[in-house]
């Protein structure tokens, strides 16, 4: 359940107040039924719908591409182990190398 806080006018609140008085409900349960009713009418809206495709369009581009990012990642962490285990110099190795004096610049 998530809390929500609006403003409201003086007179907005007055008639919210008396009618879910007289509907005998609170007027959460009032504000509550509103918000049920309002979403069900933009549920049949085209427009809606059609904007609601795009964006799921979008978010599935934007998924495949973390896919393929976090793929390459992981694709190039295999090939470094591969690497490594052949004769190819790995960048931990290098960093040895520098340690024990390989680097001219740090003598």
């Amino acid at each position: 359940m998530k809390t929500l806080a609006i403003r409201l006018e003086e007179e907005q609140h007055a008639q919210l107040g008396m009618i879910a008085k007289l509907e005998a409900l609170t007027v959460t349960d009032a504000i509550r039924q509103a918000i049920d009713q309002w979403v069900e009418s933009k549920r049949s809206n085209p427009e809606l719908q059609a904007r609601a495709e795009a964006v799921l369009a979008d978010i599935e581009q934007e998924a495949a591409t973390r896919r393929g990012a976090i793929n390459a990642l992981l694709g190039d962490k295999s090939t470094k182990t591969t690497r490594s285990a052949g004769s190819e110099t790995t960048p931990s190795s290098r960093r040895s190398s520098r340690a024990k004096g390989g680097d001219a610049a740090n003598e």
